[in-house]
């Protein structure tokens, strides 16, 4: 394919605005990729995002976009519960998808849209691509070469409370910086697993490999949340600590929750027998160098913020372009769904629960 890329945003929200279209519109990337379509279901939003960004066209309803020839590829930015349907739609509908994380809240759902892309031909690349960052290919090299010795255990997850309560897009008084976070805090797809616990654990199976079973506890810590006057009745669980079973007595500890964290961001400490990673260190090695960033986060696009969001959409448009795969794949997203769902199961029976997906990480050749 020689033209570009023509893509269509499906929410005008936080991460429609500052992970694709500041991004997307920038002129370094118009040779590959451009703004086809917006949608947006609140009326004036997708109007007002397109007038800002340049973005071709604009529609109230998703049905109107996948209509539009022009789009080529669709990049999910609504919320998580709605990335199931919203991806068959796209996908029976001959278009390519980019879905943010997390591509869907259940194994069975991403088994039907993985085998529905195959059966279509359209291709599935699913955020967060955390092993698209040279710090993370090196630390799994590392691994791979037995730096640490046996390992032993690991700890990787997140703390988040009031972050989507005060994002510069839900604090102001116009259509493009009001936006709900309600969503965040109730079933299907909210909480802090499927929101952000999901980066801590691309990393640590992109790191070290896929696992086979999970226990865990989990629960509901703050019933209620205010915002801009109003409180919104939460039913997610915002607290959930998981055991993870790696094989060969290596286990780790992950967690989602509203207070604490006992690593460094989304990065997993491993401790072997012979040497500890903590965050991107092994002792005195820093495996994080200075200006360290994915392939397609260049100028402008490294001072920008979710730089990570739209490499993951540029691997769709290179794949689309030129026929080559990315490693955020479909297969891994699947795979951490397994793990979140498994956990949730296991705290609710009381029982262990073995893991029924896998996926191929990276290998020594690879890296």
């Amino acid at each position: 394919m020689r033209e570009p890329v023509g893509m269509g945003v499906v929410g005008a929200g936080a991460i429609g605005i500052r992970a694709a279209m500041m991004h997307l519109s920038q002129p370094d990337v118009q040779d590959r990729v451009r703004l086809a379509a917006v949608c947006d279901p609140v009326p004036g939003r997708a109007e007002a995002a397109a007038l800002k960004y340049g973005v071709g066209a604009f529609y109230e309803t998703y049905e109107e976009l996948l209509d539009d020839p022009a789009v080529i590829a669709v990049t999910l930015c609504s919320p998580i519960g709605l990335h199931y349907e919203q991806g068959m739609m796209a996908v029976d509908a001959g278009k390519h998808v980019h879905f943010n994380k997390t591509m869907t809240t259940t194994v069975g759902e991403a088994d039907r849209l993985i085998a529905r892309a195959a059966e279509v031909g359209v291709h599935l690349v699913a955020s967060p691509g955390m092993m698209l960052h040279p710090y993370n290919q090196r630390i799994r090299k590392a691994i791979l070469e037995g730096t640490l010795g046996r390992l032993v255990w690991a700890a990787a997850g997140v703390a988040i409370k009031d972050y989507h309560l005060e994002e510069e897009f839900r604090t102001g008084e116009d259509v493009l910086t009001n936006v709900d976070p309600s969503w965040y805090f109730r079933k299907p797809g909210g909480g802090p697993q499927y929101d952000v616990t999901v980066y801590a654990l691309h990393n640590l199976t992109g790191i070290l490999g896929p696992a086979r079973r999970v226990t865990a506890l989990s629960g509901l810590v703050l019933p209620e949340r205010e915002f801009r006057g109003r409180t919104i009745a939460c039913d997610m669980d915002d607290s959930t600590l998981i055991l993870v079973d790696f094989g060969e007595s290596f286990f780790g500890f992950v967690y989602g929750t509203v207070a604490g964290r006992v690593n460094q961001g989304f990065l997993p400490n491993v401790y072997g027998t012979q040497a500890s990673l903590i965050g991107t260190r092994i002792g005195d090695r820093d495996l994080k160098l200075l200006d360290d960033h994915q392939p397609h986060v260049v100028g402008e696009h490294t001072t920008m913020a979710e730089s990570h969001v739209f490499e993951d959409l540029m691997q769709l448009v290179d794949w689309i372009r030129e026929g080559k795969p990315s490693i955020a794949s479909a297969e891994h997203a699947r795979h951490v769904i397994d793990i979140i769902e498994a956990g949730y199961r296991a705290a609710e029976t009381g029982q262990t629960q073995d893991l029924r997906t896998t996926f191929e990480p990276l290998s020594m050749e690879d890296l």
